[in-house]
């Protein structure tokens, strides 16, 4: 049987509204891909510090993470809300454009601190930028069947 394809979830989740919006994406992309999404999947380095572990050590321990699920993913789906984009956002999809990942985007939000839209080093990176939920997932169904067979029901 294939092998479903893997999509690092790269988006900002600094507060309840983000942690709400990339959980229902995550669910929303679940169908077609082995979805991985730091906030649920890997590690948070709030959540390692308030267990004890000292803060470089514990950034550390994020970034290994982080880079080796991105290492394993096919595609990313990098989340560009805000007038400025996320910085971790930023160097996720970098390192992934950079390793010949596919690499698409979606920006919902049409604040932009560049009259001339997103910084040339973000749109450049991306096969594509999705303005909306709906367009996202249309090239998904259009690109990636649906693979819920593949999932044991035990």
């Amino acid at each position: 049987m294939p092998k479903r394809p893997s999509l690092y979830l790269a988006a900002p989740l600094f507060n309840e509204m983000e942690l709400n919006y990339n959980s229902s994406l995550k669910k929303e992309l679940s169908s077609f891909f082995d979805v991985f999404l730091p906030q649920d999947d890997g590690l948070l380095l709030r959540d390692i510090v308030k267990g004890g572990v000292r803060e470089d050590i514990a950034a550390r321990m994020v970034f290994d993470a982080d880079i080796l699920a991105m290492s394993e993913s096919d595609i990313i789906l990098a989340v560009l809300h805000g007038a400025h984009i996320d910085e971790g956002v930023a160097f996720e999809l970098g390192y992934c454009f950079a390793n010949n990942k596919r690499c698409i985007a979606l920006q919902e939000d049409i604040r932009q601190a560049l009259p001339t839209g997103n910084n040339p080093m973000i749109s450049q990176s991306c096969e594509r930028i999705f303005r909306d939920m709906n367009s996202l997932l249309d090239w998904v169904r259009v690109n990636f069947q649906a693979r819920s067979s593949t999932r044991s029901s035990s």
